[in-house]
């Protein structure tokens, strides 16, 4: 019997790129996910890639008895954990709302574990957990020691990660790996899923898209006045597909080998490339000029970051290995295929 994995958060961006990558090795795969910024045609997406239709749940994590359902209809084995906010802007304007939602919503999931004999729980973290590392602590390792978050978004990925192990090390029969990621952009090759935000982008490739498509007029690169070589922000670019795959590598990792409780692995290219160098690289990959101006600073945004993956690469196996062209392309060839769809 194939085992099922729960993916919340399973209609958003990085979620159905998990889906997808799950379901073709071999997982049967159920969705939850209240809809919040993304769609149920995602779902539609998913089943033309894959041929394989996954469970799909509207329900809010939040809402325990309605979780508690989930987990009675289906054999749930592991659980892969995106469902979250995620916007480090909006976290600054709306902290009771991050941590309310972050907060209750994993610590639902991980207390109905164990009652239903799920194993296994991959959480996605975020390399928000560093702060503003040094210099000497750049490209950044799992050791790096974890700082004060700049935003409450920030904050409720290191809070989670200290639930998960103060509820392992109580004694929970459970394992988790916890991955923590770079920034995740493109889209599948197929360009029948990708990143569709509700409203105004809150990240960098989606606001390039749509401008280069023409829905936004200008695209905001937030700072120039950075201690970096180009004065923009850098970060740590990973495909989406390439971070999926990720997620499959560590649940057959927590469900089927001899591992510790709990494991910690930063999920990137180990390269970082400044905001300025993505709008650069995108037009150069695209052949789409894009209207840019500076703006100022975001209250909440790293200076710079990237990661150190040899942990990720040696133990897991696993690599980031698609050309950054291709990827800004994915992403395009997306944003042309909502405008196609009459969709943006």
């Amino acid at each position: 019997m194939k085992e099922t994995i729960l993916v919340t958060g399973g209609t958003g961006f990085i979620g159905s790129h998990t889906t997808v990558e799950l379901q073709q090795a071999g997982y049967d795969v159920v969705i939850v996910d209240n809809l919040s910024n993304s769609n149920a045609n995602v779902v539609d997406g998913i089943e033309k890639i894959t041929g394989i239709r996954p469970a799909f749940e509207q329900v809010d994590l939040n809402d325990f008895d309605k979780v508690e359902a989930v987990f009675k209809k289906y054999s749930i084995k592991g659980i892969i954990h995106f469902a979250a906010s995620k916007a480090v802007g909006e976290s600054v304007e709306k902290p009771l709302l991050y941590y309310r939602n972050n907060l209750n919503s994993l610590m639902n999931v991980l207390e109905l574990m164990p009652k239903y004999g799920a194993k296994g729980i991959i959480f996605s973290s975020s390399c928000t957990v560093y702060g503003q590392p040094t210099d000497e602590n750049l490209p950044v390792t799992e050791q790096a020691p974890i700082q004060k978050a700049l935003s409450p978004y920030g904050n409720t990925k290191q809070i989670n990660e200290e639930i998960i192990q103060d509820y392992i090390h109580s004694g929970a029969p459970i394992k988790s790996i916890i991955l923590r990621y770079f920034n995740p952009i493109g889209a599948h090759p197929t360009a029948l899923i990708g990143e569709l935000p509700n409203g105004v982008p809150m990240n960098l490739i989606p606001f390039v898209t749509q401008t280069a498509i023409g829905i936004r007029k200008q695209l905001k690169i937030f700072g120039n006045d950075y201690n970096t070589p180009d004065k923009t922000c850098i970060r740590d670019y990973i495909y989406v597909v390439d971070l999926a795959k990720a997620h499959v590598k560590a649940m057959t990792r927590v469900l089927d080998q001899e591992t510790d409780p709990v494991e910690v692995f930063n999920i990137g290219t180990g390269h970082g490339y400044s905001t300025l160098e993505i709008v650069e690289g995108f037009e150069r990959a695209t052949g789409v000029k894009l209207p840019w101006e500076y703006a100022p600073r975001r209250e909440g945004d790293i200076e710079a970051i990237w990661g150190n993956v040899d942990k990720a690469n040696k133990v897991l196996g696993w690599s980031a290995d698609t050309p950054l062209d291709d990827i800004l392309r994915s992403a395009w060839n997306w944003q042309k295929k909502l405008r196609e769809d009459g969709i943006q």
